[in-house]
């Protein structure tokens, strides 16, 4: 590894103070798979279909890459096979169930089938009833943070991933991996793009 290569590795790792370093070796080991023979390490193929139409749902490809272009999909799947333990996998389980058989209710069809717009509805739905994060100061909550829900839980892993991904990082944000001089008063509108972590 050359010196230019273990700068930008250390400076990456240093400003991830939000996300925990098995999460980032998780993401980084995404990057070496291919869409086309990706295999569910947790997921049964029914639930990774349901990621997968989440988090395209969520982060559809735009001008910009989507949720599934940097493999947000394959993170969390991931994130459930080796950081979870065997009663969080469980309850991952049965809160896609639950999920799918709401849809099927609402709208006749498990949501990896739903036409975009009843995608959008069931979403929508899910995020009016699901509870919400309290604010937080320098990353830390303020007040007891009560329960959010599997819907808000894999919402925030899906912005989590997206937005701690390589491609996201250094081609959508601004990326700089060794900062220079500390600017404390400059115009908002010389600020530019949000930084990546």
């Amino acid at each position: 590894m050359n010196r230019r290569n273990a700068l930008r590795k250390t400076a990456i790792l240093a400003g991830t103070a939000t996300v925990a370093p098995s999460l980032l070796s998780l993401l980084q080991s995404c990057k070496e798979q291919s869409r086309l023979n990706w295999q569910p390490v947790f997921l049964s193929e029914d639930q990774a279909r349901f990621i997968s139409a989440f988090v395209d749902t969520i982060l559809p490809k735009t001008e910009t890459p989507g949720a599934l272009d940097v493999k947000t999909d394959i993170f969390i799947d991931l994130v459930y096979a080796k950081v979870y333990d065997k009663k969080a996998q469980e309850n991952v389980v049965a809160e896609i169930e639950k999920f799918n058989a709401t849809c099927k209710e609402r709208f006749g069809d498990v949501f990896a089938d739903l036409s975009p717009e009843d995608k959008a509805a069931m979403l929508k739905a899910a995020d009016a009833e699901s509870g919400k994060f309290n604010g937080n100061v320098w990353g830390t909550a303020v007040g007891k943070q009560e329960p959010v829900g599997f819907y808000r839980s894999l919402k925030s892993m899906t912005l989590s991933g997206y937005f701690s991904s390589e491609e996201i990082g250094k081609n959508y944000l601004s990326y700089d991996p060794i900062p220079g001089e500390y600017l404390g008063c400059i115009p908002l509108s010389d600020v530019g793009n949000s930084w990546s972590l």
